[in-house]
């Protein structure tokens, strides 16, 4: 057994001094006062915060994109994202046109087989209901596949018709499962770059400027209409503006249950960081893409007000050298995305609540408890308390750390936060009960993270 002893246990709901005892892979007790002869580890907590290990609901390793794939795989995107306190994630398998979902589900498994270093789930992305589509997701929620990701943007590639929408929304009224949206109105959006690339507009800067704040709202009004008629609970990912954020509020004001995730990168970056010289703004080319700075104190406020329920990286990354070159000279051949899987927690703490845009409870239920809540995997995950899951941080309040890609371990040759530097990070990390992480060092071991059989209908819109 392990002893978690002196410490500050930090949940979604309180802030109190408690020991922790670990037995196996679960948390046994919760208590001040956990005798230190209860168990044959003690790891003293003094000074330090106690909270449920991150979990990150939007990561895409090992994706194939643009003629390219993600630079992180399985093993280090999962490596990286413990060194920075997050102890779970879900990521997204993608079905082939043409080919059954489940077929991706395997292919996905296999891809995170002997690497993963943490726990996984899995979304799936729908891109083809064909004459079983809807059967096959009846199959998948039996499978622990709890989520469906369905994209409005990037015609002839992912993006699906209203119609499938609809008919993958009223499903999941019936099998409990969510749909996530990634909601921007890509046929206009089609149009617009079309029209720039006539015009020689070719810079990095013109992936935001043809995809502007107006299509990302429309998308997001569309989706939550649809998902109201269908009576079923609707996820937008990666929100990014305030004109969208209005629309999400404006649905659960009047009961929807519409929920939405936001990132650090819309919250703490800009569409300035594109207009960077010699093509350096090609590191910030992600979709949604980064909205002009008067946005971001509204999505901060969005978090604050239970507007916006979970804070997600979208974690993509390809390298600068070698990747994100691909666009040197047409910004819609730059592959989407951007690293961040490692970072989530430093510079939500630092800039949440080091500076009082959050408090510490909010802190640990956007980044942990909501998502375990949202996507079927509460009370296992995301809390500190009897018989969950011991993936528990160690989070040293008062510890200095310059963000860079130097040091960071996320396989990728740049930051978007380079030179960020933020106080608040994680000391010691444990995954079911193991010490991964501890003053630096990764302890932990390829192979260990297991598949999460997710809960359909999670019990948050209920």
């Amino acid at each position: 057994m392990i002893l978690i002893h002196n410490g500050t246990v930090v949940t979604a709901r309180e802030t109190i001094s408690a020991d922790v005892l670990i037995d196996g892979e679960c948390i046994k007790e919760v208590r001040h006062g956990i005798p230190r002869d209860s168990a044959e580890t003690v790891i003293d907590a003094t000074g330090l915060y106690v909270m449920p290990g991150g979990i990150d609901v939007h990561t895409h390793l090992d994706m194939p994109f643009g003629g390219t794939t993600s630079s992180d795989d399985f093993e280090t995107g999962t490596r990286a994202a413990a060194f920075g306190g997050t102890t779970t994630i879900v990521d997204f398998a993608i079905q082939a046109r043409g080919t059954r979902m489940r077929d991706a589900l395997d292919t996905w498994w296999k891809k995170a087989e002997g690497k993963a270093c943490i726990d996984y789930g899995l979304h799936m992305i729908v891109t083809d209901l064909g004459n079983c589509g809807l059967e096959d997701m009846d199959e998948l929620v039996d499978e622990g596949v709890a989520s469906f990701k369905l994209f409005m943007a990037y015609p002839n590639v992912l993006m699906v018709d209203d119609a499938t929408i609809f008919k993958s929304l009223a499903r999941t009224a019936k099998n409990g499962a969510l749909i996530c949206m990634h909601a921007e109105n890509g046929s206009v959006i089609d149009v617009l770059i079309a029209r720039a690339l006539a015009e020689g507009k070719t810079a990095p800067v013109y992936h935001a400027l043809t995809r502007p704040p107006l299509m990302e709202a429309e998308a997001v009004h569309r989706a939550i209409a649809m998902a109201e008629i269908a009576g079923a609970p609707v996820y937008i990912v990666h929100l990014s503006s305030e004109l969208a954020l209005n629309q999400v509020r404006e649905a659960r004001d009047r009961g929807v249950p519409a929920f939405a995730e936001t990132c650090p990168q819309y919250l703490l970056l800009s569409i300035e960081e594109l207009e960077r010289p010699n093509f350096e703004g090609a590191k910030y080319v992600f979709t949604p893409p980064l909205r002009p700075k008067q946005n971001l104190p509204k999505l901060w406020g969005g978090l604050k007000q239970d507007h916006l329920q979970v804070i997600s990286t979208d974690h993509c990354p390809f390298c600068f050298e070698d990747q994100k070159v691909l666009g040197k000279d047409d910004f819609t051949k730059i592959p989407n995305g951007g690293p961040g899987i490692e970072n989530r927690l430093q510079l939500i703490y630092h800039y949440g609540v080091n500076e009082s845009k959050l408090t510490l409870n909010r802190f640990v239920e956007l980044t942990s408890t909501s998502p375990a809540k949202i996507f079927g995997m509460y009370p296992k995950k995301g809390e500190i308390a009897e018989g969950s899951d011991a993936d528990i941080v160690l989070w040293d309040p008062q510890a200095s750390h310059i963000i860079t890609a130097k040091t960071h371990h996320m396989r990728v040759d740049y930051s978007m936060f380079e030179g960020y530097e933020v106080q608040g990070n994680a000391r010691t990390v444990l995954s079911r009960g193991k010490v991964i992480v501890d003053a630096g060092n990764f302890l932990g071991k390829p192979g260990r993270g297991n598949y999460l059989k997710r809960t359909a209908r999670g019990g948050a819109w209920k």
